[in-house]
């Protein structure tokens, strides 16, 4: 879960302030001496925490929740927009050239995941922005960063642009755009070198790169789980570089929230990527009214819709409602709803961004079995012949036996499934004679 601890502490101050009728000004001073200390223990640059208690304090006093009916709810409401504006207040948008090269060039510290959300930004832009990146490997420091970049390029299938021979990052930078230019790609993503802390070398390196390829973006990737340390870094290379936006990385790991919530408010430069994974997709644009809400335990059910959509194809949805319409649905069918909710993120991820969700909800809930059910039915459908799933009535006694062999499973499960897709067609079809005659709407089918 996203900022773990700070979303247990506030929750838990939230809880008390619901329950009371009336707020006092003692009640909102105690409130946010809770807030203050959370927000220190989170790793929060202490003028950031200083400036934020101040707001929350002076907005909370005010007649908006000292006479309201519903003052707790009201302070949690101020918390929250003072939170949002902390983080950047609206989204900030990349910068986009219409008729040239999206030149984007990738600065940081060693170790804060430059590589790979090179990458990442380039897989997320192509599908969303159809745009036709090509990715430049610049790094000729590190040992094994070229190659690491051309394993990415050649997984997600983007090009990438190296000179191995070459040492200079000056030269393969200005050979790369010329490059670009000649084969027609709109995007080139530059992946510099980092270093353990920052040097002068580094810093004159990356300035002559900006000045001789004038990129559209320098973002600056912060490791996610620095916390205000990365204040630091990021005030320096901002000064140096003027950098255009941040990306946050490894949100997913044991992450305090230091970071995310003192960067834009120190640097007044805005987060414009999270890492929140280290799948090749797991990358998202940041909004910070939806960071806010997760950090508040208030949910983020917009990116769950977001996630949702980017993982359907509509001429696949249609085809899939109308054979659950026809009860023409078989387990093949239901195999890929399973591949596309597993590509959506694990449960406990998708949980994290429904309002109220929290560790002790969570905790409440076998998320291993869930893993281990999900990976099991996946396990007996793939030991079935391609008649089977096709037409799963055919499956006998002895076919039973050998897919329960095949898939390391029991009779009983490979019978369990087949009744609980029995149990689904059957409903789907109930469904389809309900809504005939109805206005259509998208058909949801229960993926266990």
């Amino acid at each position: 879960m996203i900022f773990e601890g700070l979303n247990e502490k506030f929750q838990n101050i939230f809880s008390g302030l619901k329950r009371k009728g009336k707020l006092t000004e003692a009640d909102i001073k105690a409130a946010n001496r809770e807030i203050k200390l959370a927000l220190l223990e989170a790793d929060v640059n202490y003028k950031v925490v200083k400036q934020f208690t101040k707001a929350v304090s002076e907005r909370a006093k005010g007649e908006e929740v000292m006479k309201s009916l519903t003052p707790g709810q009201q302070f949690v409401k101020v918390v929250n927009d003072e939170m949002t504006r902390l983080l950047g207040g609206e989204i900030q948008q990349m910068e986009f050239v219409e008729n040239g090269i999206n030149l984007y060039m990738m600065v940081g510290l060693q170790g804060a995941g430059k590589t790979t959300t090179a990458a990442k930004i380039a897989n997320l832009l192509r599908k969303e922005k159809k745009l036709n990146p090509m990715l430049v490997a610049c790094d000729v420091y590190r040992p094994a960063a070229i190659t690491q970049l051309q394993v990415l390029g050649k997984e997600l299938d983007i090009p990438v642009f190296a000179m191995e021979d070459e040492k200079n990052p000056r030269i393969i930078a200005r050979k790369a755009v010329t490059e670009a230019a000649k084969q027609g790609y709109n995007l080139v993503i530059v992946d510099t070198a980092g270093r353990l802390q920052i040097d002068e070398l580094l810093m004159k390196e990356l300035v002559d790169i900006r000045n001789m390829i004038h990129p559209t973006e320098i973002l600056l990737v912060v490791d996610g789980m620095t916390g205000q340390e990365s204040v630091n870094v990021a005030n320096e290379f901002n000064e140096t570089l003027d950098i255009s936006g941040v990306v946050l990385t490894k949100l997913d790991g044991d992450t305090r929230g230091g970071a995310a919530l003192s960067i834009t408010y120190t640097t007044g430069k805005a987060i414009k990527f999270i890492g929140t994974g280290e799948k090749l997709s797991d990358i998202e644009l940041f909004y910070p009214d939806r960071m806010a809400s997760r950090i508040l335990g208030m949910g983020d059910v917009l990116s769950l819709i977001d996630k949702a959509q980017s993982m359907v194809d509509e001429e696949k949805a249609r085809e899939l409602e109308e054979k659950m319409r026809n009860m023409e649905f078989d387990l093949n069918d239901f195999l890929d709803q399973i591949h596309q909710l597993k590509e959506m993120g694990s449960l406990s991820d998708l949980l994290e961004m429904m309002p109220g969700a929290n560790k002790k909800m969570l905790a409440g809930m076998d998320m291993a079995a869930t893993d281990s059910q999900t990976k099991r039915t996946e396990a007996i459908i793939q030991s079935m012949t391609p008649e089977e799933r096709r037409k799963p009535q055919i499956i006998n006694g002895s076919r039973r036996k050998r897919i329960a062999n095949g898939s390391g499973t029991s009779v009983a499960d490979v019978n369990r499934l087949l009744k609980g897709f029995e149990q689904s067609r059957k409903m789907m079809k109930q469904m389809g004679t309900m809504t005939k005659g109805k206005k259509k709407g998208r058909m949801k089918m229960p993926f266990m």
